[in-house]
């Protein structure tokens, strides 16, 4: 009896995120037989991209604004965002040493045969017009895009701090807030019913359409990535949830981060999947201020799978054009740029562009790189996705530490033990 009890709930535990790999699996196995055949099924992948994309916005701004306005404690708020931007700077960096020395050992570019077409000339981006663009828009109207989500984040911070200080604790602004990010998350759970049938058919139609390239020119290269990713999950994450909540956090971790990291691999968008990443911060015990404020943040700002992508894109590129890629004077500026290009993607399908264009311009690569750059960063896209969303479920993890101290998982989950009996 006890043996069916355990089972049905790890069924339980797990069922979900289950669906959704079999989802996922069905619909590339879908892919691979029927090719570009399978994009009939197109709309019915595109539905939940669009639907989530819909949220996102109003999730954003009522989850960093009700986050803001709800803190009586002010220090509560800077010491949160402090150790947030510590986490993500200093990952960032792991990450960007880290596949350098993978690249310097498995140079990217050995035998790789790419025809060069050429392209317009690109414009320059410079430093000012970057973090100009990153951090605000020219018009209100702009915020209402996922296209601009950083300068969203921005306003929603400055709109939570004027409540936080000209309303008390019981105000009905507050109460009405509360209850709106309540509404949105009612709306998500909604919407998520429907991801097994829309993340099939979205993956059913990415791999009937550009599963051939995997198999070309570009294969060494993907596997070096996709090889990485999957160490730096396992192994960098795991000491990352350790380090935040000991033994308990590493394995509360993986048992709650799947439903993100699928949806993230269907998507590749981190805003697309930041409602699911909500939901499993929620399941791991991180408190309602910390993930409101973390995870809407780090989905523009905290790119560990850009920074890998972004490092073998620049090694790359030396490789084709016959350069060495060693040195201080060369490993420091990739670094730079690579955590500086991160953050501009700023979290949507597309927004590797203006990273690759960024990494084109300032090394001073002729405009033809940038299609080689490009198809890599459209390639690799699923797995730095993936590397994004749960790296921001870590970080949240991490920022609960130095919030709650060390035994704040273990806090939580005494909580959550008493909180059914009583109800």
């Amino acid at each position: 009896m006890s043996a069916y009890v355990k089972k049905e709930s790890v069924w339980s535990s797990y069922r979900f995120p289950l669906i959704l790999i079999a989802s996922i699996v069905f619909g590339s196995i879908l892919g691979l037989i029927f090719g570009e055949k399978v994009m009939v099924l197109e709309p019915l992948g595109q539905i939940f991209i669009n639907l989530m994309f819909t949220i996102v916005v109003p999730l954003v701004f009522l989850t960093v604004t009700n986050a803001i306005a709800s803190m009586l404690d002010l220090k509560r708020l800077g010491k949160i965002l402090g150790s947030m931007f510590a986490f993500f700077i200093g990952t960032g960096i792991i990450a960007a040493i880290i596949m350098i020395t993978v690249v310097k050992i498995i140079p990217p570019a050995q035998g790789l045969n790419i025809v060069m077409e050429a392209t317009e000339e690109l414009d320059v981006v410079s430093l000012s017009q970057i973090l100009t663009r990153a951090f605000t828009v020219e018009d209100f109207y702009l915020l209402l895009s996922r296209r601009n989500m950083m300068p969203l984040i921005v306003f929603s911070i400055l709109i939570g701090l004027a409540i936080c200080t000209i309303c008390k604790e019981d105000d009905h602004l507050r109460k009405v807030l509360d209850s709106l990010t309540n509404a949105i998350m009612k709306v998500v759970s909604m919407v998520m019913l429907y991801a097994p049938i829309g993340l099939g058919a979205y993956f059913a139609c990415l791999v009937g359409e550009f599963g051939p390239q995997l198999l070309g020119a570009y294969a060494r290269t993907m596997a070096i990535y996709y090889l990485v990713c999957l160490a730096y999950f396992f192994i960098g994450f795991s000491l990352y949830a350790f380090i935040a909540a000991g033994r308990a956090g590493a394995k509360t971790y993986f048992k709650n981060i799947l439903p993100a990291a699928v949806t993230a691999l269907a998507t590749q968008s981190s805003v697309a999947t930041l409602p699911v990443n909500l939901g499993c911060a929620q399941k791991i015990g991180v408190a309602k201020d910390i993930r409101e404020i973390v995870l809407p943040i780090g989905a523009t700002m905290h790119m560990d799978g850009n920074v890998l992508s972004s490092i073998l894109k620049i090694s790359l590129l030396f490789g084709l054009f016959k350069q060495d890629f060693s040195g201080l004077g060369v490993f420091i500026p990739a670094v730079l740029i690579s955590v500086l290009s991160a953050v501009a993607a700023s979290g949507v399908p597309g927004g590797g562009l203006v990273s690759e264009m960024i990494i084109v311009t300032m090394f001073g690569f002729p405009p033809e790189a940038f299609p080689i750059v490009a198809t890599i960063g459209f390639l690799v896209d699923p797995a730095s996705t993936c590397m994004n969303v749960t790296g921001d479920t870590v970080a949240s993890m991490f920022v609960s530490r130095i919030i709650e101290g060390k035994d704040w998982l273990t806090k939580k989950v005494a909580v959550s033990q008493v909180t059914p009996a009583n109800k």
